[in-house]
């Protein structure tokens, strides 16, 4: 297992997004963002894709910690995504938002967003740029009137000047800061774990860890696979949504939080929700879309043996007829051990994505 992975080699490709340009015209000359990640990353799908410069990320970065969008200037998107915890809120089960309001849901990572078609739990934005319209505006999180974020960034020198040099003489609206602050979470890439050093020859796992590797990919063991990618695809997740059977409901419209299915409308999709990807899950707790398990042993006891049958489950959970998995506590241990080798240190201390305004 671990000989297997040692020897895959690597090759360094650049994606350029350059494809999809919004066509913004300014004076000034701009640097295209470029970055290196290795070969076995898909490629970002076509629609996903957009202009990111240097500038432009930048000029996001310092949006993006700036409680300058919030009404009261007290929270920033920062706020309830940090570096530190890949850009979620762990382990906090719900952030606050707008005096002190607490979420109704917990708050999702932010990495490697380019290829997901759909954001947040019950996927509302198709884009990266249209996500960032929700916490801005939403009463219980940021309150801010786009009117007023306007007139605030028009009136800072700093802001004036930096959308000039992004935007040319556009005047400062939603969607130029939107674009903006896509362009930095566009550069948010996880892809520096031990994980990713093994498939790239790099590293080797530890017995331990190559065991837990094969009981998430094997459909008699762990059968995580199905939604959770690790083998033939590194995102971590399919990018869809499933009903894993958090809860034993069998009229639809009981689901409390209907998910996707408020969303699209159908009642098959009541109680389902975004796969997210295992990547950087052992820094990332509380689990699931209400953050109803504290640990990953909790989330590995729920698998083996707490697995609920219900409506709209979804039919790739083949061991929910007997509640779970049945995984033994070694096995349980093994896959746990294999989780952490998909954080990804390296993201959550560099200095590319850090608060721009602290120094040092």
């Amino acid at each position: 297992m671990t000989k297997r992975f040692g020897t895959v080699s690597i090759v360094l490709v650049a994606f350029i997004f350059l494809s999809g340009a919004v066509g913004f015209q300014t004076g000034y000359q701009q640097t295209a963002y470029v970055v290196s990640l290795p070969n076995y990353f898909p490629k970002i799908p076509q629609s996903q894709s957009r202009t990111v410069t240097e500038e432009g990320a930048n000029l996001g970065k310092y949006l993006f910690y700036d409680p300058i969008l919030s009404d009261d200037s007290t929270i920033s998107c920062s706020s309830c995504h940090r570096q530190s915890a890949a850009f979620s809120d762990a382990p906090t089960r719900f952030s606050k938002g707008k005096n002190g309001a607490l979420q109704k849901r917990n708050t999702p990572p932010l990495f490697n967003l380019p290829w997901y078609p759909f954001l947040f739990w019950d996927g509302r934005a198709s884009s990266i740029e249209s996500q960032v319209f929700h916490p801005v505006t939403q009463q219980d999180e940021m309150n801010m009137r786009w009117d007023l974020a306007t007139r605030r960034l028009e009136r800072n020198v700093f802001y004036k000047r930096a959308f000039e040099r992004v935007y040319g003489d556009r005047r400062i609206d939603s969607n130029l800061i939107a674009d903006a602050i896509g362009q930095f979470e566009r550069t948010i890439f996880s892809y520096r774990s031990k994980y990713d050093r093994v498939l790239q020859g790099e590293d080797v796992f530890s017995e331990a860890e190559a065991r837990g590797y094969i009981l998430v990919n094997d459909m008699t063991k762990g059968d995580c696979l199905h939604c959770h990618t690790t083998d033939s695809d590194p995102l971590g997740t399919t990018l869809g949504f499933s009903n894993n059977g958090l809860d034993s409901i069998f009229v639809a419209d009981r689901y409390r939080d209907k998910g996707r299915g408020a969303i699209t409308g159908s009642a098959n999709d009541y109680g389902k929700f975004k796969i997210p990807s295992l990547r950087n899950v052992a820094i990332t707790p509380p689990y699931m879309h209400d953050g109803r398990f504290n640990t990953l042993e909790e989330v590995l006891d729920f698998y083996s043996e707490e697995v609920n049958k219900s409506i709209n489950i979804d039919s790739k959970m083949e061991f929910a007829y007997q509640h779970g998995a049945h995984l033994s506590p070694d096995e349980r241990k093994q896959i746990i051990a294999f989780l952490k080798t998909l954080t990804d240190s390296a993201l959550i201390s560099d200095k590319n994505f850090s608060n721009p305004f602290l120094k040092g």
